[in-house]
Order: structure tokens, then sequence, then C-alpha cells
């Protein structure tokens, strides 16, 4: 940990900071800021932060971000001297997600992608803040040529009128807001919109595809696959998105739009089997077909992200796996459905 003092660290605000991917973003930046991490645990967990707890340099606020934010209200933030030293960055992460439950969040999640966008944003007007949001890759909607990678430049194709419009949709409008925030108040904002992504503290028992895969290669059960054996997806280690996020935060006023994930494709069959073999199962792998409204991206075009961020993924699938293996062991019988 750095020896930095309170004022020689930037102050940094991360909205959904006890979630997968914010939890990990947390960690990365303690190590040179002040990190305010906003959460109110709807679809994230306390676990996820725990060890965060105790650490000088790091503040923990249960907050609604659909429900405006007052830093100064806060008394335990008085050693960042926010007031005098400002707010230098904010990542916006904050979104109720849940596969399996994901009715149960409409309105939190529809809300979150429009007042709480807004909020986040006033913030960084009043702060003169960087703001990063973490959007996805669901905006390029279902390709019709996997073939072709798609790009930053390529059109949305979205139905909003679905059962997973509060999502869907929503993320296409809070991209909105922030490009209409930065024409009309000069903020500094990037998009980045997030591929598949696996790893350690990704929620179990919740119907995603890895844990999922993991979880009943443990216990013996089937593997599911949607589709068949042909049936491809791309998989970003959370070490190598994070790294992404810091850079695309630290680049120039002119990047703003990035796609992160990985450019590999990879046959879910094959991932199935890396995972028997890593956990020793003899469970077998059976198909089915794709569920209601499930959308297909297809893979990313990163070409931005590797020369304007100098980013590409570098943790192999092999090691993701194991580790997310691991991960799902050690942590089956502490969470329940």
């Amino acid at each position: 940990m750095s020896t930095k003092s309170f004022t020689e660290r930037k102050n940094v605000l991360v909205t959904g900071g006890a979630g997968f991917i914010g939890s990990h973003l947390c960690d990365r930046l303690l190590h040179d800021s002040n990190v305010i991490c906003v959460d109110n645990f709807i679809t994230s967990s306390v676990a996820n932060i725990d060890h965060l707890l105790r650490e000088p340099h790091f503040e923990f606020i249960n907050h609604d971000i659909t429900q405006p934010l007052d830093l100064s209200s806060y008394k335990e933030l008085d050693r960042f001297r926010v007031e005098y030293n400002g707010l230098q960055e904010i990542y916006h992460l904050a979104c109720p997600i849940s596969k399996r439950h994901f009715d149960d969040f409409k309105i939190a999640t529809v809300l979150t992608n429009s007042i709480g966008v807004k909020h986040v944003l006033d913030l960084a007007v009043a702060h003169h803040s960087k703001v990063l949001y973490a959007s996805s890759s669901v905006l390029y909607g279902n390709r019709p040529n996997r073939d072709v990678p798609v790009k930053e430049t390529d059109e949305c194709r979205l139905n909003h009128l679905t059962t997973r419009g509060a999502y869907d949709e929503g993320k296409r409008f809070s991209e909105a807001i922030l490009q209409t925030y930065a024409d009309v108040y000069g903020l500094d904002v990037k998009i980045a919109r997030l591929f598949r992504t696996y790893g350690p503290r990704m929620k179990i028992f919740d119907g995603n595809l890895i844990p999922d895969m993991v979880l009943n290669a443990l216990d013996g059960k089937d593997i599911t696959i949607s589709g068949d054996e042909e049936t491809r997806t791309s998989l970003c280690n959370v070490k190598d998105m994070v790294d992404g996020i810091l850079r695309l935060m630290s680049s120039p006023i002119d990047i703003t739009l990035v796609n992160l994930g990985s450019d590999e494709e990879v046959r879910l069959v094959s991932v199935a089997q890396k995972i028997l073999q890593v956990t020793g199962s003899a469970s077998r792998v059976r198909f089915e077909p794709h569920i209601q409204q499930y959308i297909d991206p297809g893979l990313p075009d990163i070409s931005r992200a590797k020369e304007l961020l100098g980013w590409v993924p570098l943790v192999r699938l092999d090691d993701g796996l194991k580790g997310m293996v691991e991960y799902a062991n050690s942590n089956r019988n502490l969470v329940s459905f």
C-alpha cells in the first residue's frame, strides 16, 4: 500500500463499488487514491469489500444513487477534504443486475439508468470531475454476421419494448445523457462498452454462465449450454477489464467511447471441457435452445483500445478459469439461492 498522504492522493468515487467489477476496481484504485465506494447492496455483496473496510484510504457509503448524493453530509469523508481537494474521478458502475431475478429489479434498473446517471453527472459538474460510465455490449443487439467484430461506430440495434428494456435501452439512454452533459458542460466523459467478463466475486447461484458451469461441475451436475457444439463467445478476465477501465479514464478528453472485452472467440463446449479438467468432474455437457430474448453481440473490435489505450487482454483463459473454480469452491457454501 502506498504511503502517500490523503492530500497527495486523488479523491475517487465508485458507484456500484461493492459489485463484481466495482470491487476489483476499488482494489486497484487504492494504490494511489482515496476511494469513496457507494452501493446499496441491492444485487451486490458486502463480502466483496469486507477486506477494504479497515483501509484508511477507503470509505463506504450505503446509498441509493437514484437519490441525490451530498458528499458534504458524510462526516466520515472529512479526512479526504473533498470540499477543498475536490473529486477528481467518478466511475459509474451502479446498476442492479441479476440474471435469475431480473424481473425483481426492473424499476430500480430503469431509474438507475436515468435518474441515477443524472445524479452522478450533477456531482461531476459540481466538482469538475472526469466520469467513466460502464456501458454494455448489449447495445449492439444481435449481430447478423458473427464473423465481423463490432466496432464503436456500428449502429446500435435494440428492441426497447422487451422485458429487458430497462437494462438494454437504459444503457443506451445513459450514454445519451453522458454525451449531453459533455456537450453542455464540457465534462470529460468516458464510455466503456463492456463485453462478457468473468472472475472471482462474480455472483454465483444467479444464472451467470461461467459460475453456473463451474458450480455444476463441482456438484457433479450436467453443464448446460444454451445453443449447440458450435456456440461461441468471448471471455475477458476481470483483471484485464479493470486495467482497461483505468487506462480509459486516464486517456485524453478526445477519447470517449471504447469497446473493452476479449476479441478471441471460444467455443462454449471447449470452456466446459476446460472446467471439467480443472475440477476433475465427471459431469456431462448437454445443450438446450437459447433463452428467450438472448442477445449475442458477437466479438468486439478492440482496435481502438489497442491503439489509443495500449490495452490488450493478457490473462490466459486456463488461468482465469482456475481462479474462478477456486473462488466458487470456497464460496458456494456461504451463499444461498
